[in-house]
């Protein structure tokens, strides 16, 4: 980025909240012969908006409840909010949001940065801070500062605002060079640190949070330039009627907490998943296990499985805590969704003798919906990963593990494709879209590390080994452009 054009880009980000501002109060005038309202009375008229996204972690995907992530809830209030419905495009990468919202979307929203730059685009008011963070390859020597960079293997995604940040570096340091792609979403750039082909990438904070877990050699750098601003996007030369309309909504969300509820709920827990040490989990065996061991040994009687199994999964859960709710409305010892309660007559979630009950006979359910040409332990272990997951996103992870040669009756085979459920290049094949397939591997894995402790002190009562977790290996699927230095 030339040195003026980065002098805008800065006075752009200090001058935009006053622009959000001005729009949000209607202080702008309308643009010369475009009816203010044009663009908002089609949407009532014909009844629904037309929202263009990205299948990713942080914007729209299905979850174990259904459809959710950030944006798309900011979506589905929005168009409570107008009385519409909601049609929605998830097929997209950034640009290719930008340019559909440009010829004839209503509202792109998928993590877009605030760019001064972009023409036939008008951007709402700011939503989030996306901070960009440089992240490195365990192992490497400590990357703190630029001049650390000398020398390593760098990437970013093309048109997420961190490739703007970096050219604005570039200007100051025009030693500075690094490879983008537009095609790769976050997890994979993670994963192609973590294997070694590549040393270092830039993201936002938030997403590194939200897939740290999954990719332990990965590590924290430092952080890059100034915050950008997430916002909407909104088709220019059809009036600000829509974009007025969007920006009340969002400063109402700000005013009301909702806003700050959402990213709290969404970006403020990244340790959820990670794995209890052995002595935790022993402290939590000789102190909370025996006031639920007889209900497990019940509920084992009833479901044909192993009680140590159904105790295992219940910590996994929650640690055993009859009062565990998540931040998805998940709760109870099992942590069952309020439809899965429902379907199996437990109304009282909290209540641990129903919860546990209630959590065998689910998996017992979702074990005997499998395809009879999975047996034995491979059974048993995808239907604990759709106990997390679900059955559908199991069964796109079947049918990626078959495409790629394996057997989708081996979990094997299933427990490599699962992760592939990050990345566009699979995900945008399968049926239900975007999955965190890393979870349900971690999940069935910390299970059976449980499970096989649980057994051995059952046999034994003696000391045990801690078990060492390995993450999957990460999966390199795209070709880079080369942004090289200006010197």
């Amino acid at each position: 980025m030339p040195a003026a054009l980065s002098d805008h880009f800065r006075r752009f980000r200090r001058g935009y909240a006053a622009l959000a501002i001005a729009l949000t109060l209607g202080l702008l005038p309308e643009h010369p012969g475009v009816p203010d309202g044009r663009h908002l009375d089609e949407i009532l008229a014909r009844d629904f908006l037309s929202v263009h996204t990205r299948n990713t972690p942080t914007t729209y995907y299905e979850g174990r409840q259904g459809p959710t992530g950030f944006e798309y809830e900011l979506m589905r209030r929005f168009v409570d909010h107008l009385g519409v419905s909601l049609t929605l495009d998830a097929s997209h990468n950034i640009p290719e949001v930008l340019e559909t919202v440009r010829r004839d979307g209503d509202l792109g929203a998928a993590a877009l940065p605030l760019d001064p730059t972009l023409d036939g685009v008008i951007f709402s008011r700011p939503i989030l801070d996306l901070q960009p963070l440089l992240v490195y390859r365990r192992g490497l020597p400590p990357v703190k500062r630029l001049d650390d960079l000398d020398g390593l293997a760098i990437a970013t995604l093309g048109g997420s605002g961190t490739d703007l940040v970096l050219r604005e570096l570039q200007a100051e340091h025009p030693g500075l060079s690094w490879r983008e792609s537009i095609d790769l979403e976050v997890a994979e750039l993670l994963g192609l640190v973590e294997n070694g082909t590549l040393d270092a990438a830039v993201v936002f904070d938030h997403q590194f949070r939200l897939n740290r877990l999954f990719f332990p050699g990965v590590e924290r750098g430092f952080v890059l330039g100034e915050p950008l601003s997430m916002a909407w996007a909104f088709p220019a030369g059809r009036g600000l009627g829509l974009v007025e309309e969007a920006n009340r909504f969002l400063e109402a969300l700000r005013v009301e907490g909702e806003l700050d509820q959402l990213v709290a709920r969404y970006f403020g827990h990244d340790d959820y998943l990670e794995y209890v040490g052995a002595r935790t989990f022993i402290t939590h065996v000789n102190e909370r296990l025996p006031g639920y061991a007889e209900l497990f040994r019940d509920a084992a009687r009833d479901t044909r499985f192993d009680w140590k199994l159904l105790a295992a999964l219940g910590y996994q859960e929650s640690h055993w805590d009859p009062e565990a709710t998540s931040p998805t409305g998940v709760r109870g010892l099992m942590m069952l969704t309020l439809p899965t309660a429902g379907e199996l007559d437990v109304d009282d979630r909290l209540d641990p003798e129903q919860s546990i009950s209630g959590g065998a006979r689910y998996l017992r359910s979702l074990k005997d919906r499998l395809p009879e040409s999975i047996t034995g332990d491979d059974r048993l272990f995808m239907a604990m990963a759709a106990y997390n997951v679900g059955l559908g996103h199991l069964y796109d992870a079947r049918d990626i593990a078959e495409r790629r040669g394996g057997d989708p009756d081996r979990w094997a085979d299933v427990r490599e494709a699962l992760p592939l459920l990050q990345e566009r290049e699979w995900h945008s094949k399968t049926r239900h879209g975007y999955a965190r397939g890393g979870e349900p591997v971690l999940y069935v894995r910390n299970i059976r590390r449980y499970h096989e402790i649980l057994a051995y002190m059952d046999r034994s009562q003696q000391q045990f080994h801690r078990l060492n977790a390995r993450l999957p290996d990460a999966q390199e699927s795209s070709v880079f452009e080369l942004v090289p230095p200006v010197m």
